[in-house]
């Protein structure tokens, strides 16, 4: 065991083929790289393709071997600050959304009464896409793009 402070966290969003999905590759991330895990989201389709949203920390060196690990298997790896988006123009900062953040990603700053976006923080789930009075708040669905 390392007694390194394992302070590297990075959240991204996971697309796996058919052939993939059943396969160990999000366990071997914790085995064969010493990285640890949270599911923050997973599903897999009708189709057997399989999507999946991991909060991921260790080292950062790790977590590179990791990630180049997940390609050489064929997963796309999207970060998730591509996959959630929020139009400033369109935002009135009504706050709601905040109340569905359950990282705390969607916050309000009592100073300017804004709500406040952090990405970092954010695990894709799509609920303030779904509160949002004004659609400021859109997720990406497309599934192009990512840590290539």
């Amino acid at each position: 065991m390392k007694d390194v402070i394992k302070g590297f966290r990075k959240i991204v969003y996971l697309s796996f083929p058919p052939e993939v999905s059943g396969r160990p590759v999000v366990c071997n991330l914790a085995r064969r790289f010493d990285l640890s895990f949270n599911i923050l989201k997973a599903e897999i389709s009708p189709r057997q393709d399989g999507a999946m949203t991991l909060e991921i920390s260790g080292l950062e060196e790790d977590f590179e071997k990791g990630i180049n690990y997940l390609k050489e298997n064929n997963v796309r790896i999207t970060p998730v600050a591509q996959k959630i988006f929020r139009d400033e123009e369109t935002c009135m900062h009504c706050g709601i959304c905040t109340a569905m953040c359950a990282t705390g990603a969607l916050f309000l700053d009592r100073a300017t009464r804004e709500v406040c976006f952090d990405v970092d923080k954010c695990s894709a789930c799509g609920m303030c896409t779904r509160v949002c009075p004004v659609r400021a708040m859109t997720v990406d669905l497309d599934n192009n793009g990512g840590m290539e």
